[in-house]
């Protein structure tokens, strides 16, 4: 009888004794697989990051090959544009448009054999952006689309062939960079057609506005400067002369 507290006490103790080592086993084994787990954590980062960094490699190598391509190009056709084409310094007026104001929804009105769609599109593959261009020619249009593919920029080229005077009305938009160089008579027309489709802060632009000899660009301006909502200049980096028109609110 007096020997049983005694060996209750030490099946007590031994109980105890197990709760412990197991609570420490168990304790470890957390240990371990927390340490696992950051370990995991810190490589699936450092390969996130890894793959982050080689991907802006790319895309930045990528980038750069095309601007060579461009440049290539331009250099190589720079005396060779002929069919109504705009000029090197016209091309770099839209290109910069774009650029500034980060248009990425672009229309050309005549794409004729496609220098300043090319000076346009070069600058929407920077913004992420692409162009819908119309030419009525089809002579004009298969050669733009040599260009454009020899530029390396038809990805962001959509090139249509045929009229104007009706695609442009049934084109959905919206738009928030226009440039026109198609019939000077017909100007004031693709302006209205196109205006409802512009965005506010968009810009429409037309070439060969610097003087009055052609029929259609006096109305075309005399409308234009009547638009309360539309901020006018005139761009004169060469003697054909750019309307630059900003949208500053809805009609």
């Amino acid at each position: 009888m007096g020997l049983k507290p005694q060996k209750r006490q030490v099946a007590n103790g031994t109980r105890s004794f197990e709760y412990a080592t197991t609570a420490i086993f168990v304790t470890k084994i957390l240990i371990l697989l927390f340490i696992a787990h950051l370990s995991f954590s810190v490589q699936i980062n450092d390969e996130t990051i890894s793959l982050q960094t080689q991907s802006k490699q790319s895309s930045s190598a990528t980038s750069e090959d095309l601007d060579e391509r461009v440049r290539r190009f331009l250099d190589s056709h720079r005396y060779s544009w002929r069919d109504m084409n705009i000029s090197e310094a016209d091309g770099r007026v839209l290109y910069d448009l774009i650029i500034k104001n980060k248009y990425t929804r672009a229309l050309e009105i005549g794409t004729s054999t496609g220098h300043s769609a090319i000076w346009i599109a070069w600058a929407l593959s920077k913004t992420g952006g692409k162009l819908i261009t119309v030419e009525i020619n089809e002579w004009r249009h298969n050669q733009a689309r040599r260009n454009f593919e020899e530029a390396g920029l038809s990805p962001w080229i959509e090139p249509i062939l045929g009229d104007a005077h009706e695609i442009v009305p049934q084109l959905p938009g919206p738009f928030d960079f226009v440039f026109c160089d198609a019939d000077k008579e017909w100007y004031k027309n693709y302006l209205i057609a196109v205006l409802p489709k512009l965005v506010v802060g968009g810009c429409f632009t037309a070439h060969n506005v610097s003087g009055y000899r052609q029929y259609g660009i006096r109305e075309f301006l005399d409308y234009l400067r009547s638009l309360p909502y539309m901020e006018t200049t005139i761009d004169r980096s060469s003697w054909s002369g750019i309307s630059i028109s900003y949208k500053r609110q809805e009609k």
